[in-house]
């Protein structure tokens, strides 16, 4: 067996990052370039700092400045306070962007500009710079102006329109799937825009909208509705392109079939003892399926009634059939593969440890984790001012006037 290679550094080491983000879409994505290796610092206001600080299921914690909520996306990061309205604030960090490679922002758009801060001022002193802007429509069109909230692009981007069913829906998705998205989004952008900027050494400007990343993501539903003319609708637990595709009753607990190939839903057939489901003409071949797709439901439930949802997925899985038990949140945290994978992290904290979730994906050599906790706020704001050459009293000033 070929011994695994030795641990390479992580794709973005060297690479400096200014992030100016609050709350969730900018703080995720460049907690994904943290991830990668980037230094990230992120600048906070002077004693509030992020919002998130002061939000998640801990009181205690977020009196303290380290919420829940922002914890599970800062971890790796340092923490400097400026106050960006300042002229020394200004000062500050512009000499910041001097020796960065990266800048990300999610204010309204206009508000960097209004700043003298924007992508022409801060490009003038590092050409090679990346100026990722983060907004919930983009930097221009009607909508641009508008404040984001997640809830309030899921419901514009039409993705609360086809969650639930048709006596449920519209409803949100359970978790900030447009914050997330858009982060995701930006941390995409900056990472290409990053190899194109060590070839050429010219820097880009970066539009990123919450709401186009969720339409980006919507590819299927958005084809057939512009290549096909279909309007989507709500499904509630129902896969839109084939039967039986979907969560299903059982005798205890809801399970997940995709048995969307005609070998698949023979097999299924088959384990609940249902051979007469084969040629019966409602569901003889997938339009059928399709077609008849509640009445097929029924006669499914009725034979997945005889054992609960954690056997069936034994059951069919051994069959060839996809099939996946609808999980908790804590059952799925704890589920052995989830352990095994390494995908849970703790990194202790003056605190206490924290528990952090890594990205989506492995390197052949290592796992992708946080370098460290999340920071304090300012937790790295005089060790940055010194580096940048103020002294002692100019530090203690800028303390003094709120500056930092």
């Amino acid at each position: 067996m070929t011994p695994p290679a030795a641990a390479q550094p992580l794709p973005l080491a060297g690479i400096r990052v200014l992030d100016l983000t609050n709350v969730l879409a900018g703080p995720f994505a460049t907690y994904q370039l943290a991830l990668m290796g980037a230094e990230v610092i992120k600048i906070e206001q002077p004693i509030r700092g992020d919002l998130a600080r002061r939000l998640g299921a801990d009181p205690e914690a977020a009196k303290r400045n380290m919420g829940a909520s922002f914890v599970a996306v800062n971890a790796g990061k340092q923490s400097v306070t400026l106050d960006l309205k300042h002229p020394r604030g200004k000062e500050v960090f512009k000499r910041l962007v001097a020796e960065a490679d990266v800048v990300v922002e999610n204010f309204r758009p206009g508000v960097m500009d209004r700043l003298g801060l924007g992508w022409e001022a801060l490009s003038a002193i590092r050409p090679s710079l990346i100026f990722c802007a983060i907004s919930g429509f983009g930097a221009d069109g009607p909508l641009a102006k508008r404040p984001a909230y997640d809830q309030i692009v899921q419901g514009m981007a039409g993705v609360m329109s086809i969650t639930g069913d048709a006596a449920s829906a519209p409803l949100r998705v359970g978790f900030p799937v447009s914050d997330t998205v858009g982060g995701l989004t930006a941390a995409f952008a900056v990472a290409s825009a990053l190899v194109g900027a060590r070839a050429t050494g010219q820097g880009r400007y970066l539009d990123v909208s919450m709401l186009e990343s969720t339409l980006a993501t919507m590819g299927w539903i958005v084809s057939n509705f512009l290549n096909a003319g279909v309007v989507p609708k709500p499904m509630g637990n129902d896969n839109f392109s084939a039967a039986p595709s979907g969560a299903f009753r059982t005798g205890d607990g809801l399970i997940n079939i995709a048995a969307n190939e005609d070998k698949q839903y023979a097999a299924l057939c088959d384990q609940i003892g249902r051979p007469d489901l084969l040629t019966d003409p409602r569901f003889s071949d997938r339009h059928a399926r399709k077609a008849n797709r509640q009445a097929l439901t029924v006669e499914i439930e009725s034979g997945l009634a005889a054992k609960d949802a954690a056997t069936w997925e034994d059951l069919l899985v051994a069959a060839g059939v996809p099939a996946g038990q609808v999980l908790s949140v804590p059952a799925i945290i704890n589920h052995a593969h989830v352990r095994d994978r390494g995908f849970v992290t703790e990194i202790d904290a003056p605190e206490g440890p924290q528990r952090l979730t890594r990205c989506g994906f492995r390197f052949g050599d290592a796992n992708p984790a946080p370098a460290g906790p999340a920071p304090t706020l300012s937790a790295q704001t005089e060790e940055w001012l010194r580096r940048l050459g103020y002294d002692a009293a100019a530090i203690a000033a800028m303390r003094d006037d709120g500056v930092v």
